[in-house]
């Protein structure tokens, strides 16, 4: 009988290159599908969806969209979301900042991070109370704790409703105009409870402020 001749790819070899072979088609496509994918979600979540986002937000709110920006003339003055330093008597005074290496900066929002038995949180505390005491010595109810404490943020755009009426004599005073007139800008700008029920009634500081600047004045009561 004759010898059995190997046909050609038959044989040890010829199955190990089918298995490459068909290994390297399976990677080809898990790779083209996966191009394919990374390509397309690239499109859809950083292309068309921030601008359908964007497009929608400026045309449903885009004065919030812009970040809330408030002006004045026609000048640029600041954005109702960020708190400014005010020391001014004439002005409301905005809850501390303890942001670094400037008060109220939105690049590094922080608090102080002292404890509460740290000297230097004791001694900034009291510094604060010293200013707002001898920016109007006639006043002698408690100062707020808001004006008096820094916040978490540093960037707090509010200050609590007793805070506000604390200041109302020493700005009336500075203005010459009726505390009566100077609360009642208060009572207008205070801005109540989100949804109702989260949060206490508050008012936004620079709002105030600017408010204050556009009121006509008022003789004060004699």
């Amino acid at each position: 009988m004759g010898k059995l001749r190997a046909q050609p790819g038959c044989g040890e070899w010829g199955t190990k290159k089918t298995i490459a072979s068909v290994r390297l088609s399976m990677f080809l496509k898990s790779l083209r599908t996966s191009i394919i994918t990374i390509v397309l979600f690239t499109v859809l979540t950083g292309f068309i969806y921030p601008l359908l986002v964007t497009g929608i937000a400026q045309l449903i709110f885009p004065g919030k969209a812009n970040g809330s920006m408030l002006t004045k003339n026609g000048k640029l003055i600041g954005s109702e979301l960020i708190g400014q330093a005010f020391s001014s008597p004439k002005y409301f005074w905005s809850r501390p900042s303890a942001t670094s290496p400037y008060a109220y900066n939105a690049g590094s929002s922080t608090g102080s991070n002292y404890g509460p038995l740290n000297p230097a949180l004791l001694d900034a505390t009291a510094k604060r109370v010293k200013d707002l005491k001898d920016a109007d010595p006639q006043n002698t109810k408690p100062v707020p704790v808001d004006l008096a404490t820094a916040s978490g943020s540093g960037l707090d755009p509010h200050i609590t409703v007793a805070a506000a009426l604390y200041q109302v004599p020493r700005v009336a005073r500075s203005r010459h105009v009726n505390e009566g007139t100077v609360k009642s800008l208060v009572d207008q700008y205070t801005e109540g409870r989100q949804l109702g029920i989260l949060g206490e009634p508050r008012v936004n500081v620079l709002k105030l402020n600017v408010a204050l600047d556009e009121m006509k004045s008022t003789p004060e009561a004699q």
